[in-house]
């Protein structure tokens, strides 16, 4: 009895992973038509249609830089500036090394009304960023892995060696390996941290009065227009508190910006 039950049981399971498989490769191929069928709507100079062509693959949730590439670019003939560099900063997380999405996130941000320079980076910020871009953060969590290691390693062979030499060299390859360990360590967890705070947002109204605090009966600080990626600080109900690349900070509704 308990052998046939068994036997249903992976009975059912097979079923069932046959008809996720099924589900899976005919999502694929209904997106990769609508993917071409918004590449011949975009060729044909039908950019509306190309993103309503597009966007059903996002309502899927698929994602791809190519996608967004793409969205970009049709919003950028539609002269939708902020659904534009919204869809090239999406490509670019997806994909920061493209040299075509960074030349037209530029040509869309040239679109900009607004020109706002960023705050003086110090000499410590640029050395950070520096070494901070040599790895992600899983690549930095990974060194910190190879280092300990290594460590070990080191450490053992200077234990029980006796030769003095030998000893006092792999002590000092221990003493480094230590240093590295606390190195990526630290470069890991900074990593994470700005990952954790950085919430960008790119704003999505024509134009927006930016105020002092969370109601429409406050002073007006300075106003934003389509396109301006900006910091999402804080959020409380509908409004959003951010701050722009030059350090002002303030609130606007949070239905006029779209998160990164």
């Amino acid at each position: 009895m308990k052998g046939t039950i068994l036997k249903m049981l992976g009975s059912i399971k097979n079923t069932f992973l046959i008809i996720l498989l099924f589900f899976t490769v005919l999502t694929f191929a209904q997106n990769r038509s609508l993917f071409e069928q918004g590449k011949s709507l975009y060729k044909a100079q039908k950019y509306q249609e190309a993103v309503n062509s597009w966007m059903k693959i996002i309502y899927n949730e698929q994602h791809a830089s190519e996608l967004y590439f793409n969205l970009g670019n049709a919003h950028y003939k539609l002269n939708n500036i902020g659904p534009s560099i919204y869809y090239y900063e999406k490509a670019l997380l997806l994909a920061p090394n493209d040299a075509d999405i960074k030349n037209n996130l530029a040509f869309a941000e040239n679109a900009k009304v607004d020109a706002i320079e960023s705050l003086p980076k110090t000499i410590f910020y640029k050395w950070y960023h520096t070494i901070s871009d040599v790895l992600t953060f899983d690549g930095w969590a990974y060194s910190t892995v190879l280092f300990s290691i290594c460590f070990m390693l080191f450490f053992l062979i200077y234990y029980f060696s006796y030769s003095e030499r030998i000893k006092r060299l792999f002590f000092a390859a221990a003493t480094f390996s230590i240093v590295f360990i606390g190195m990526s360590l630290s470069m890991a967890y900074s990593i994470y941290d700005d990952a954790i705070k950085n919430q960008p947002a790119i704003i999505f109204a024509e134009s927006i009065e930016v105020r002092e605090a969370p109601n429409l009966g406050s002073e007006i600080s300075f106003t934003l227009h389509e396109g301006t990626k900006v910091q999402l600080v804080e959020k409380v109900t509908d409004w959003a508190l951010i701050e722009i690349a030059n350090g002002k900070e303030g609130w606007i509704p949070f239905s006029d910006l779209k998160e990164l």
